[in-house]
């Protein structure tokens, strides 16, 4: 197959979304697929009568990664590298090579990649594309939106609310939350702009910090808990995996820091539990209206109680992210992963019945 695999863009995500997609342009190159790594922003500036030839390119598009930084990528760096200078999400033949492909594969993190907007796009031009629809990603990406559905359809989730910057003097006392909490970006990805706040001073920083990223943030009960994952594919639940930070809890330099968290699959739970994470998996799965893959993230606290904080529709994909590590438990290789990824993509959408 002619593959695109789609990266990196405008988010805060944007080396983690590089390192995945160079994983999976690599694997479907030795699985005998003709792929090619593109950055959805910065485009491939190329002779248009000459694209056919991208695909079979030696280096296929994998000259542009670099390693995941502990620190948050410099957007304003990015934008001003393109060669064009356009402020369009979308770069010099994306739109072309992603129509040429038989199928392009989504390893887009956070932002417009995740919420639905690409996908939407993509569904009107008639490119086909891995991972769920419009709806769910924009359904998924909002925690607000989220937590409200999690709460109708019976799936635990921490007690919470949203507000925008124009509310922030409202106490917390207002809002029905007492110290500590969590405040956290709407629609962020990767837990950045995550803050744990144990007094008023700490909260008042943490929401200043929090609405440097977005206009709207999620304010919620902080639950001391074991950590959790889940992934799900074809409504089918993979092995728990537990995420173990050595210092704090799992934000952005644990996540991509090596050594920094032990991450245990299968993990070191009872049954009981392991199939409780798996069932709720699955009904959030649903809950939010996905198809194909996603992720759940859970607390599981002193007293075994199980709370679902967020489902991510296109998480982490390198061979050492947490979800191909729980297919690798549940006997699925890397590679075979990627395919089946691919092949329920073109299932759910495109293929007839």
């Amino acid at each position: 197959m002619r593959i695109i695999v789609l990266a990196g863009g405008l988010s805060t995500e944007r080396d983690v979304s590089l390192s995945s997609s160079a994983g999976i342009c690599r694997t479907l190159l030795e699985k005998g697929h003709d792929a090619f790594l593109l950055d959805v922003f910065l485009g491939l500036p190329y002779d248009g009568g000459k694209l056919e030839e991208v695909f079979t390119l030696p280096d296929h598009g994998l000259d542009i990664v670099d390693t995941i930084h502990t620190e948050e990528p410099d957007l304003d760096a990015i934008r001003a590298s393109r060669t064009d200078q356009s402020a369009c999400f979308l770069g010099p033949n994306v739109i072309e090579l992603c129509r040429m492909a038989d199928i392009t594969f989504l390893g887009l993190h956070g932002g417009e990649g995740e919420n639905g907007k690409l996908q939407a796009a993509f569904d009107l031009l008639g490119i086909r594309y891995t991972g769920a629809d419009s709806l769910g990603c924009a359904i998924a990406m909002d925690k607000g939106i989220t937590k409200q559905i999690f709460l109708q359809s019976g799936v635990d989730t921490p007690k919470g609310v949203c507000i925008h910057k124009k509310e922030k003097e409202k106490t917390l006392e207002v809002l029905g939350l007492s110290l500590p909490v969590i405040v956290k970006p709407c629609c962020g990805g990767s837990s950045i702009g995550v803050y744990i706040a144990h007094t008023q001073e700490e909260y008042e920083t943490a929401l200043t910090q929090a609405f440097r990223y977005e206009e709207e943030v999620v304010i919620e009960e902080y639950i001391k808990g074991r950590e959790f994952a889940c992934g799900v594919i074809d409504g089918q639940a993979l092995p728990p995996i537990e995420i173990v930070p050595k210092t704090g809890f799992f934000d952005y330099a644990n996540k991509y820091q090596e050594g920094a968290t032990d991450e245990i699959c299968p993990a070191h739970i009872s049954e009981e539990i392991s199939l409780r994470i798996q069932k709720l998996t699955v009904q959030a799965f649903h809950a939010l209206k996905l198809s194909v893959y996603s992720r759940a993230d859970f607390l599981l606290d002193e007293n075994d109680n199980l709370y679902c904080l967020e489902v991510n529709t296109l998480p982490g994909m390198t061979s050492a992210s947490l979800l191909p590590k729980e297919a690798a438990v549940a006997g699925i290789a890397y590679g075979d992963l990627c395919e089946l990824i691919i092949k329920k993509s073109l299932e759910a959408r495109y293929e007839t019945k």
